[in-house]
């Protein structure tokens, strides 16, 4: 569970928001409450209450219609990794598993990394893992992260079976991610790759490189994604 007193007020409406959602309570084209109705009733400014909606809408979970408010949208079959958000997130709460590749350990950085490395990373040394995400068993993402060893005791003895990486840093970390750049190309799937997402040698496969920016100066997280986009698609809200 996230421990919502280490949240923001805008990411805790967003938090109880976003699980009523996935969870039923409002279902496919409801209204969710007016933003007047959610200042009242979480006693939160406009601003915050705006704020946790844009990021709904951002994540696909709702439709935002002027003069009609808020409109629930479900995502049977996308997933929305073009976004901020963090490939939990994106899946939001169906069928999930992580199954952990290469525990996190600490590695030297390589000399051809996809991003430039600031001194101090390249200092740090970098914490390496490696995951692959299913949903309905079905492997989705084979995803490498990277991430500087700066102020993170004991990360690499922390579990990330079936757990939200993003959510570890938040949670113990008190690290949010504030936005990013990525690089997306498709690419002939390796021997490696192909094993772990169930696609043949040369098949065509969706690669994205990731840069995050957190809310620590100084501290990037990295993240070489490689997509199965058979049965879902990609998709983003710009």
């Amino acid at each position: 569970m996230v421990q919502q007193k280490n949240l923001p007020q805008h990411r805790k409406l967003y938090e109880m928001l976003r699980k009523h959602i996935t969870e039923g309570v409002y279902n496919e084209g409801d209204l969710l409450p007016s933003e007047n109705e959610l200042c009242q009733l979480y006693g939160m400014t406009r601003p915050t209450v705006r704020q946790s909606l844009s990021t709904l809408a951002n994540d696909g979970y709702i439709t935002k219609h002027q003069g009609k408010g808020s409109i629930v949208h479900h995502l049977p079959r996308e997933i929305g990794i073009l976004s901020v958000s963090g490939t939990t997130s994106a899946l939001g709460d169906r069928n999930l598993k992580t199954r952990i590749i290469v525990r996190p350990v600490l590695i030297p950085w390589s000399d051809d990394f996809m991003f430039p490395l600031t001194q101090l990373e390249k200092e740090s040394g970098c914490i390496y893992m490696e995951r692959l995400r299913l949903l309905d068993e079905v492997p989705i993402f084979y995803d490498i992260s990277y991430i500087a060893n700066i102020n993170l005791p004991r990360i690499t003895s922390r579990q990330f079976e079936n757990r939200s990486l993003f959510r570890i840093l938040r949670e113990h970390y008190h690290i949010e991610i504030k936005g990013g750049e990525q690089r997306i190309k498709a690419i002939p799937a390796s021997s490696r790759i192909g094993s772990f997402l169930h696609l043949g040698k040369k098949q065509p496969v969706l690669h994205l490189e990731r840069k995050m920016i957190t809310n620590v100066t100084g501290l990037f997280l990295y993240s070489s994604i490689y997509c199965n986009t058979e049965k879902y698609s990609i998709f983003g809200r710009f």
